[in-house]
C-alpha cells in the first residue's frame, strides 16, 4: 500500500490527540497520507477543537499527513484502509444514566459492566453495524480496529451481524496492565510479556514474562497492594486480600474487582458520586477543561492532562496494532479477535480477548488452553451476557434484553433486571428505535 488513508469515526473526541501522536511517533513504520476524523452533528464544534489541534501536532512534527475533517461518514470511508472507531451514542448525558439509574436499585453504576455495559452495547451495536454496511460498500477490504465500549460485546455483534471479516476489537486495560507491571519491576515495557487470556474487561494474565523468565509470583504479590491493584484512571485500586490472590493464580485486571468486590466497589461508587457526582460528570469536567486547552492556538502536542481521562497507552496500543498489520510484523499483542479454539473453554466463533501474533492477515491467537477452572465459570457467564445483549440490540427484543441483564452477575434478581431495563429504555429512548418499533407492534 502507499499512501495510507485512515478514518476515524467519532473523531471529535478527546482521545483523538492520542491517536494523532501515535501516528506521528510511528510514521515511519506507518506513512499515512490521509487522516479523516469524521463526527454527527451535534459534536461538530469538537471535531473543530481537536481537527485544527491535530493539524497543528502534524505541522509540528513537519510531516505530509493531510487532516480533513468531515460530517460526511461516506466521504471519509470511501477507499479507507483502515477504520478505527472511538464514538459514544448519546454522548456523556447518555453514560451518566448508565451510572447513575443502575444505583437506585442497588446496583453498581458503571460504563461497561452491568446495566451501564448493556445499555451502551444496545446503543452502540445498531451504529456499528450501520457503519460496516458502509464498510461494505466503500472500503471492502479496509480493517475496522474498534475502541468503542463495550469493546468485546462489539466485536461480537460486527462478527455476527455483518459481513465485516477483518474487525479487531481493542482496549487500553492489557498494555495498561504491561506498562504498570513494567514499572513496577523497574524495566522497559518492551521486556515484559502476558499471557492474557479471557474476555474484554475480563481478562487475566495466565503468566508474566521479563525476558522470557517467569515474574508471576512476584507481580501477584505487589498486586494485593491497594496502589498497584490497577491499572486506569477511571477506577481506583482497592488491593487484594493475598490469600484470595494466591488460590486465584492469575493476573487479575482493573475491572475485576467489579465482581470480587462488589458491595465494596458499590459503596465507593455511591459515595464518590454523592461527593464529587458520577464518573459521567466528572469525565464532563475534565472534558470541558480538555477542551478549553485544545483550543489553545499555541498548543501543538498531546496535553499531559489527558491521562487523567482514563485512555492513557491508546495512542500505543491502536497505532502500535495498525502498524504490525501494514508491516506484518508478527509481534505478539492482546486483542480482540475470533477464538478460533485459542480459549477452549469458549465457543470457537465468540470474541475473546487474547494474546495473538499480529500479521498483515490480522490477528493468529495463540492457543492457550483451558481456563483455570477457578475463573472459568465467570467468563463463560459474562460471554453469555455478551451474546444475548448483542442479540437484543439487533433485534430490539425486550426479553433478550431482561434476560441478558438476569445472566449479568452484577444484577441480583430477575425482577430487578426488568424494572432497571424498563426505566433505563425510557431513558435512552431516543436511541433505542428498535425496542419501541417493536412494543409499539
Amino acid at each position: 500500500m502507499m499512501g495510507i488513508k485512515i478514518a476515524t469515526i467519532g473523531g471529535g473526541s478527546s482521545y483523538t490527540p492520542e491517536l494523532v501522536e501515535g501516528f506521528i511517533r510511528r510514521y515511519d513504520e506507518l506513512p499515512v497520507q490521509e487522516l479523516w476524523l469524521v463526527d454527527v452533528e451535534e459534536g461538530k464544534e469538537k471535531l473543530e477543537i481537536v481537527g485544527n489541534l491535530a493539524k497543528r501536532m502534524i505541522e509540528k512534527a513537519g510531516l505530509p499527513i493531510e487532516v480533513h475533517l468531515t460530517l460526511d461518514r461516506e466521504k471519509a470511508l470511501q477507499d479507507a484502509d483502515f477504520v478505527t472507531t472511538q464514538f459514544r451514542v448519546g454522548l456523556l448525558d447518555a453514560r451518566a444514566k448508565d451510572e447513575s439509574i443502575p444505583m437506585k436499585y442497588g446496583v453498581l453504576g458503571q460504563e461497561t459492566n452491568g446495566p451501564g455495559g448493556l445499555f451502551k452495547g444496545l446503543r452502540t451495536i445498531p451504529v456499528i453495524l450501520d457503519i460496516c454496511k458502509d464498510m461494505e460498500d466503500l472500503c471492502p477490504d479496509a480493517w475496522l480496529i474498534n475502541f468503542t465500549n463495550p469493546a468485546g460485546m462489539v466485536t461480537e455483534a460486527v462478527m455476527r451481524y455483518s459481513s465485516i471479516q477483518k474487525v479487531i476489537g481493542l482496549c487500553n486495560v492489557p498494555i495498561g496492565m504491561e506498562m504498570g507491571i513494567a514499572e513496577l519491576m523497574d524495566v522497559d515495557h518492551s521486556r515484559v510479556r502476558i499471557d492474557f487470556a479471557g474476555l474484554n474487561h475480563m481478562v487475566y494474565g495466565l503468566d508474566v514474562y521479563v525476558d522470557g523468565v517467569s515474574v508471576k509470583d512476584k507481580v501477584m504479590e505487589l498486586l494485593s497492594q491497594p496502589e498497584h491493584s490497577s491499572f486506569v484512571k477511571n477506577i481506583e485500586g482497592m488491593g487484594w486480600d493475598p490469600d484470595f490472590l494466591r488460590s486465584l493464580n492469575v493476573l487479575t485486571c482493573p475491572y475485576h474487582m467489579y465482581y470480587y468486590k462488589t458491595r465494596e466497589m458499590i459503596e465507593k461508587n455511591n459515595k464518590s458520586a454523592k461527593e464529587e457526582g458520577t464518573r459521567a460528570e466528572v469525565v464532563q469536567k475534565l472534558e470541558q477543561e480538555l477542551f478549553d486547552l485544545y483550543q489553545d492556538p499555541d498548543l501543538s502536542i498531546k496535553p499531559p492532562q489527558l491521562e487523567e481521562r482514563g485512555g492513557a497507552y491508546y495512542s500505543d496500543a491502536a497505532v502500535r496494532l495498525i502498524t504490525s498489520i501494514y508491516t506484518d510484523k508478527g509481534d505478539i499483542q492482546p486483542v480482540n479477535t475470533v477464538n478460533n479454539g485459542a480459549i477452549a473453554s469458549i465457543p470457537n466463533d465468540s470474541a475473546v480477548e487474547v494474546s495473538c501474533v499480529i500479521t498483515k492477515e490480522g490477528p493468529k491467537p495463540i492457543a492457550m488452553g483451558d481456563l483455570p477452572v477457578q475463573v472459568r465459570g465467570l467468563v463463560q457467564q459474562i460471554k453469555s451476557f455478551e451474546r444475548i445483549s448483542a442479540e437484543a440490540a439487533v433485534t430490539g427484543d425486550y426479553g433478550k434484553a431482561v434476560l441478558a441483564l438476569t445472566i449479568n452477575p452484577l444484577t441480583p434478581s430477575d425482577t430487578i433486571a426488568k424494572d432497571i431495563v424498563d426505566e433505563m429504555l425510557e431513558a435512552h429512548k431516543p436511541y433505542l428505535p428498535q425496542f419501541f418499533q417493536n412494543i409499539k407492534a
